[in-house]
């Protein structure tokens, strides 16, 4: 076995480490049952650089499909581009309200101890967006987030500007693969503001950008067309809508369609939220049982902890690192 495949068998053996493995476990057991597996992240995971085990999971054939917030999706590809302007703030927690303002003076966009360059990063890929949108705009087409971010990756006019190993973005992987991608909730993220800030200025419609709504419409296509061969699962970093979001299909297809689809068939969630009242990311997995996501029967994991600790472990875990 791997290294640290062979280490986290060997010592996680109780509490968050047990439940680690056990996920681990439950997710490769359910590729090779024949199931497929949606992974959803929110969070800032594409800035902690998550895609360095996430696009081998993708060329691995160990994720079939992700949902993700605007953030993660725009945020690898400012990764991709603009690395090597990027500043680490490892006393983040010591820094003064003039430190944070001394920061943005200077054009960097602290997310917890990274910050992200805005002119290197968010600006050039402003600059790249409009040209996509005002073309669709003019072509008379349409097209979700993760469309337009194919297009640019596809076209090859970035790799010139690559200041990252390419194989370490997830969203080049999953565009070589055409993923398919679900962003809900997409105009929160700073493309999403730059995106309607162009709509005000007159450059082409809203209607350039297809709707969440659309996209549930083609997420119910996709659970459908899977459901008859292979049970779906459902790994989730994170909480909010980029895990809310996609998991609903299920009672839709059900309750609203009255179309007869399995429940998810795996289920796992990492996630620092503590059970409250009326949470969603705090919420415990048996919760998603009355609301029809989930089956009694179906293999249910949490781990309660930091994901960028405890998601490369289980990538090395599938990967056999």
């Amino acid at each position: 076995m791997g290294a640290v495949r062979d280490f986290i068998l060997h010592h996680y053996r109780h509490f968050n480490g047990a439940a680690l493995v056990d996920a681990a476990k439950g997710w490769e057991r359910h590729l090779e049952q024949g199931g497929k597996m949606l992974l959803t992240m929110g969070g800032a995971m594409s800035t902690a650089e998550m895609g360095i085990v996430i696009a081998e999971l993708i060329r691995r054939g160990k994720v079939h499909g992700m949902c993700v917030t605007g953030a993660n999706l725009e945020e690898d590809v400012f990764n991709l581009v603009a690395h090597n302007s990027y500043e680490r703030v490892p006393n983040f927690r010591e820094l003064s309200a003039a430190d944070e303002a001394a920061l943005l003076e200077r054009g960097l966009n602290r997310v917890t101890d990274t910050c992200i360059p805005e002119e290197e990063a968010m600006r050039k890929m402003e600059r790249n967006m409009l040209d996509l949108w005002g073309s669709a705009h003019q072509k008379g087409e349409r097209y979700f987030p993760h469309e337009y971010f194919y297009q640019l990756l596809r076209s090859k006019k970035l790799e010139p500007e690559y200041e990252i190993d390419p194989k370490n973005s997830w969203l080049l992987a999953a565009a070589e693969r055409s993923l398919p991608i679900w962003v809900p909730g997409w105009e929160d993220s700073t493309l999403g503001n730059m995106f309607v800030a162009g709509v005000v200025r007159g450059e082409y419609p809203f209607s350039v950008m297809k709707s969440g709504t659309e996209q549930m419409a083609t997420l119910i296509s996709w659970y459908k067309e899977n459901d008859p061969k292979h049970s779906l699962g459902f790994f989730q970093i994170g909480g909010g809508i980029s895990g809310d979001f996609p998991i609903c299909v299920v009672p839709l297809l059900n309750q609203d369609l009255k179309a007869d689809v399995r429940p998810w068939g795996y289920f796992c969630q990492i996630s620092e939220a503590a059970i409250s009242y009326g949470s969603y990311s705090g919420a415990p997995p048996s919760e998603k049982i009355t609301w029809g996501k989930l089956a009694v029967d179906t293999p249910r994991y949490i781990i309660e902890s930091d994901a960028t600790i405890v998601f490369p472990l289980i990538a090395a875990y599938l990967l056999d690192m």
